[in-house]
């Protein structure tokens, strides 16, 4: 599903990603861990198209095609995603209006209709109680005020509403208390399927207990230095990333 050939690419003549290789298959999770500045959220800016990064050598594909001229919106009508690690308040856009927008634009680009209303609202209502949303939240203007819990599971409701094949979760874990992540988790584990991949990046083990990886990936200094199954989680929780570093220095 996505094939990323020694990609490196940076900001403003700043290499940041130096080499990254990672196969993703349909119906896999993949965890990649850092530490700060690492280039996780670059990695994931790169992947759906954030403008300011240049790609400046290696491949980015997504179901066999290069994606890496294409635009953001290009990007997410071929069913990318990405959960913002601090998603945007928009002042005056309801949730439920917010999506029907995004899903219109998705159908659109595909030659499709409208989705009738009838049909919207059901889908709504039924992605709603999956996740365990308040109606009242889904006419509630885009993010503002709410709380970091309220945010993510909102970002989560997004997915389940677009019903991406790719999604990429930037740390969808920072700010959540135990009660919300698990919250957050069990959606994204009820939207997981042989058909779809995900992608989480994250800096603690303990998201991992909620969404298990098939593979984790230790990204250091732009590169991924280590793959590994979830142990590999637990021993960096147990560890840190110093053993890591000395392994590198040594190859």
């Amino acid at each position: 599903m996505l094939e990323i050939k020694d990609l490196h690419a940076g900001v403003a003549d700043k290499d940041i990603l130096k080499g990254i290789n990672i196969s993703v298959k349909a119906g896999e999770v993949h965890a990649i861990m850092g530490p700060n500045g690492s280039g996780k959220s670059t990695l994931a800016s790169v992947i759906t198209g954030k403008e300011e990064f240049e790609v400046t050598k290696g491949e980015l594909l997504f179901e066999g095609e290069d994606i890496s001229e294409l635009d953001p919106e290009e990007r997410a009508h071929k069913g990318l995603f990405l959960s913002f690690q601090y998603p945007v308040e928009i002042p005056g856009v309801s949730v439920t209006n917010f999506i029907k927008t995004a899903i219109n634009e998705n159908r659109k680009a595909k030659g499709l209709e409208d989705m009738p209303a009838s049909e919207m609202l059901k889908m709504i209502k039924e992605k709603a109680d999956l996740l365990e949303i308040d109606r009242k939240f889904l006419s509630r203007s885009l993010n503002e005020s709410f709380s970091g819990g309220e945010k993510k599971r909102n970002e989560i409701f997004q997915m389940a509403m677009l019903e991406p094949k790719l999604a990429i979760l930037d740390e969808t874990d920072s700010g959540l208390d135990i009660d919300a992540l698990k919250i957050v988790a069990n959606g994204v584990n009820k939207l997981k399927s042989k058909d779809n991949a995900v992608i989480v990046i994250t800096h603690y083990q303990r998201l991992l207990d909620y969404i298990v990886p098939d593979y984790v990936h230790v990204l250091l200094n732009g590169k991924i230095v280590k793959s590994g199954t979830k142990e590999l989680a637990y021993e960096l929780e147990e560890r840190g990333y110093d053993w890591i570093k000395e392994e590198v220095k040594l190859a």
